[in-house]
């Protein structure tokens, strides 16, 4: 088999267009350094369905850094959120995100999985590419390049990427941060459990109060 961690991040995303089993999907936070694998995907797949879930409780700096990014790179975009709105959600459960780790877990389940999991199923995904490196948390740090998630292959095309890396790709291309970048947030998701750097003091604790890392969507087996 191709070692695949000897190509260049371009010939990776060849090889797995050519290799591995439609139907191919790209899921995107829209985080901090999100549009180097937005930029990647689509500049070889242009119409790749781009599954972003929107919990209802993001920055509303995310939510124009969507738009400008689904403009600026013309992203098939398919947005998907929970059933229940946020007033519902919380009419019905609390603010779970306040009752520690069991409530996170739940919180997630309700405004994360369940969404994602309704979203490959409408789309019949059958190959999954994802932004996940692994210097960005212990819990990403032996991930390989290629998953078997049930079903589902999982391919992370930069998975090696540095954060100079990163630095040099979103410069060459002329591709910007999350706004919230120059703020002092490395990892950026709702705003009830997403804290700066300078607040947390390690990156591993400015999401989820330090409690957990992943929010379910990628433990996923299908």
């Amino acid at each position: 088999m191709t070692d695949l961690l000897k190509l260049d991040i371009h010939q990776r995303v060849s090889w797995a267009l050519e290799n591995l089993e439609p139907n191919f999907v790209l899921t995107s936070s829209f985080g901090a350094q999100s549009a180097v694998t937005l930029h990647l995907l689509t500049i070889q797949q242009p119409n790749i369905p781009v599954v972003f879930i929107d919990t209802g409780y993001l920055f509303p700096e995310t939510y124009q850094f969507v738009d400008q990014l689904t403009e600026r790179l013309n992203l098939n975009l398919k947005v998907f959120k929970s059933d229940l709105s946020p007033a519902w959600l919380e009419s019905r459960h609390g603010q779970l995100w306040k009752e520690g780790l069991s409530g996170l877990t739940r919180f997630n389940e309700i405004t994360k999985v369940k969404p994602l999991t309704k979203a490959f199923d409408q789309l019949n995904v059958k190959t999954w590419f994802t932004g996940l490196r692994n210097q960005q948390a212990d819990s990403r740090k032996h991930l390989d390049i290629l998953e078997q998630k049930g079903k589902i292959t999982k391919f992370h095309p930069i998975i090696d990427l540095t954060d100079r890396d990163v630095y040099q790709y979103l410069k060459k291309h002329q591709l910007p941060y999350h706004p919230l970048w120059e703020k002092g947030y490395v990892s950026i998701g709702d705003v009830h459990t997403t804290q700066p750097l300078s607040v947390a003091k390690t990156a591993q604790n400015t999401r989820f109060f330090g409690l957990k890392r992943e929010c379910g969507i990628h433990e996923l087996n299908f």
